[in-house]
């Protein structure tokens, strides 16, 4: 099951096109993406009644927003992926995640244009993870039985900002507007094949900038999920991005940011891609 957010209506997406949740449910669900999470199950199984050839309406890229435009919370690792650990010349402790939030209020859809925020914006390919029941105290072992599903995700950076004082501002300079990217569309845990690695990639402009895959992940998802559990309750819709492999501009020499113009396209394969073009950096700043 493929899951979209169309002009904040929950769609499901056929190769043939679009249908729309509240109509064809007769509003046993509602229009909100969000309230789909909150009935996680019931939602499952009414999707599973769906005529598969019903009507369907043809849809715009980018009428496509963010598959989770409201999640209660936000979490992200840092630092997953041993090759992007070494560019940066930062490690986690072995075994233990980097945990950081991407405020909410940076989240968009997967096409559409980014303000700079200054002269070090830069990019991170990542997978992200849905939430689909309450998470407490959950063992590895059966982490996936709570996940909704993945999507594609950018961890866009202000570099100068994130590494401003003592520690560092993670949270903050990650978290400009249109700096949490999601989408195309949330893809569900039965259409994946949980033990296959997924190729991440993301391009500037023409230019293949990472490369990598999700079996290059130090903690997989299940391990993401057991840690962040034992402290934190997980709610139904929650995101988790989940690290992204090397190619960011900060691990080059020179380093090289985004400059207005730029487009920046992330893929994941099988999830989908999206592309976003930055525009001139805000007014006073830079």
């Amino acid at each position: 099951m493929r899951l979209a957010n169309l002009n904040g209506r929950a769609h499901l997406l056929k190769p043939e096109g679009a249908i729309d949740i509240a109509k064809a449910s007769n509003s046993e669900f509602g229009p909100d993406p969000m309230d789909l999470f909150t009935r996680w199950p019931e939602f499952c199984a009414w999707a599973e009644r769906v005529d598969p050839t019903g009507p369907t309406s043809p849809y715009r890229t980018e009428d496509l927003q963010a598959p989770v435009p409201r999640p209660s919370q936000v979490f992200a690792i840092g630092l997953n992926y041993a090759d992007h650990a070494t560019e940066t010349g930062l490690h986690a402790a072995p075994g233990v995640p980097s945990v950081f939030t991407k405020f909410t209020s940076s989240l968009i859809g997967p096409t559409g244009e980014i303000t700079l925020t200054g002269p070090s914006v830069d990019w991170e390919v990542e997978m992200v993870v849905v939430i689909s029941h309450e998470a407490r105290n959950v063992a590895a072992t059966n982490a996936w039985q709570h996940v909704a599903g993945v999507t594609v995700g950018q961890d866009f950076s202000d570099r100068d900002v994130q590494m401003s004082g003592t520690p560092p501002q993670f949270s903050l300079g990650k978290s400009y507007p249109g700096f949490g990217p999601t989408g195309p569309e949330l893809v569900t845990v039965n259409e994946l094949t949980l033990d296959t690695p997924l190729r991440l990639q993301c391009w500037v402009n023409d230019d293949l900038v990472q490369d990598g895959n999700t079996g290059q992940m130090l903690l997989p998802v299940p391990a993401l999920i057991e840690t962040i559990s034992s402290i934190c309750t997980l709610y139904p819709g929650d995101l988790i991005f989940t690290g992204t492999p090397a190619g960011v501009g900060m691990g080059r020499t020179p380093a090289r940011y985004l400059a207005s113009g730029d487009t920046v396209r992330t893929r994941i394969e099988g999830i989908g891609e999206m592309v976003h073009t930055f525009t001139s950096t805000r007014e006073g700043v830079g």
